[in-house]
């Protein structure tokens, strides 16, 4: 089965926890704090791999997650960091933000590519010892890894594209011209998923891929086209393919002019590619036929070559002649990432909501963390957590709300006692 869009997640692992530990030897008194930092968690990094051919494989797994760092130890040890969780996909993988659209990457290269980045491992409390906090008792926890929805488009890495009505023989000619093994039959879409093959000409080569037939209205839906035009859009140059002979009761010449409006309406980029005109099935064609093609072509100024796929006649003069083309163009389509937004204010994400007179209830992820790292019996801890209130504008709204001394404060599963 040949799959070429699908969903999925994916999460980077989370950093370790700081430690809270104190240097315990013998006849070394108030040895001091000694906690260590926690590991950073694993990576998500996809790889393209020549091997695979679809994205058939993310149909039946579709969550990754990478592994946690570990926690900080005693005497200043840190934490393991985790290992990257490899993710193997087919050479010219897009991979999208599902929830903005954003492009992250286009994998068609050979270096590993980071999706979704492992969280900090937390500072241990040995980080925030000074001459005037000699003993803290808190670290900082380890930050959550950065969690995706993707969805991973497959874009085939192909030099020619083969475009055409079904049934004109466009996969016979790429069977003729590469080892290619495409099914081939007399009727309608026999090609049902894109065929690559790789053409050689003298000391070069060169990939050709088989598109399924388009027919009218592709673009919007009908047939397999729009399904399958995406996969056009990396090739350098196109091959149209026409059924000079006419032998199904179509006109040639209105079956370019169909296919041609189809490609525009589908990318105005994909209308600027240069295209190569094979006339087909030449050898069942009568010469009348052939000569209105011929001259219509022309007009068009486009290059043009008389093929017959079956015999063969022809193809090697198209195929030099493409592969001479190829390399006065450039290399193949790489569609850049796209940087997050950057003129977006970046605020600490809370609400504050009065549950009743005396009670309020802030939710802020941010803010459990740091109480999740914190010993809100030690002085310095309360005068940290204290500051990320009022810097966070947390302890404006609660004050807004109206919030007096005594009042209860709860944010997550933690609860105090408002002190202003």
């Amino acid at each position: 089965m040949f799959v070429d869009i699908v969903k999925i997640s994916a999460a980077g692992g989370k950093g370790g926890d700081g430690a809270v530990a104190f240097h315990r030897e013998k006849y070394i008194a108030a040895g001091g704090p000694d906690g260590g930092n926690g590991g950073r968690g694993g990576d998500i990094v996809f790889v393209a791999d020549e091997g695979l051919s679809t994205l058939l494989d993310f149909r039946y797994k579709r969550k990754y997650r990478a592994e946690n760092g570990d926690n900080g130890g005693t005497k200043r040890c840190a934490g393991r960091a985790a290992q990257p969780l490899v993710v193997r996909v087919p050479r010219g993988t897009l991979v999208r933000d599902t929830d903005t659209g954003r492009l992250i990457a286009d994998v068609s290269g050979t270096e590993p590519v980071v999706i979704a980045k492992g969280g900090r491992g937390g500072k241990g409390n040995a980080c925030f010892a000074t001459p005037t906090r000699q003993l803290p008792r808190f670290a900082k926890p380890g930050l959550p890894g950065e969690a995706l929805n993707l969805t991973l488009e497959l874009k085939l890495l192909a030099d020619v594209g083969i475009v055409g009505f079904p049934n004109v023989g466009k996969s016979s000619l790429i069977a003729a011209v590469s080892a290619a093994k495409p099914e081939i039959a007399d009727y309608h879409f026999t090609t049902i998923t894109p065929v690559l093959g790789v053409v050689r000409s003298g000391d070069t080569s060169f990939v050709m891929a088989d598109i399924p037939g388009l027919i009218e209205g592709a673009n919007e839906g009908a047939g397999l086209g729009k399904h399958f035009l995406r996969h056009i859009e990396r090739c350098r140059l196109l091959i149209h393919v026409i059924d000079a002979s006419g032998h199904e009761g179509r006109d040639p010449i209105h079956d370019f002019d169909v296919i041609t409006n189809e490609l525009s309406s589908h990318s105005p980029e994909l209308a600027a590619l240069p295209v190569i005109v094979a006339a087909n099935k030449i050898d069942i064609t009568e010469p009348e036929r052939l000569a209105e093609l011929a001259a219509f072509i022309k007009e068009k100024n486009l290059p043009y070559f008389e093929i017959s796929a079956a015999t063969t006649a022809g193809t090697t003069a198209l195929v030099d002649f493409a592969a001479a083309e190829l390399a006065k163009l450039p290399p193949i389509k790489h569609f850049e990432a796209e940087a997050y937004a950057t003129d977006l204010p970046i605020q600490p994400s809370y609400t504050v909501s009065k549950l009743a007179d005396d009670v309020f209830d802030i939710a802020a992820p941010f803010l459990e963390r740091i109480l999740d790292g914190a010993n809100m019996n030690d002085y310095e801890s309360l005068q940290y957590f204290q500051r990320v209130l009022q810097n966070s504008g947390v302890n404006a709204e609660l004050v807004a709300q109206g919030v007096k001394d005594g009042d209860t404060v709860s944010v997550g599963d933690y609860e105090f006692e408002y002190i202003s």
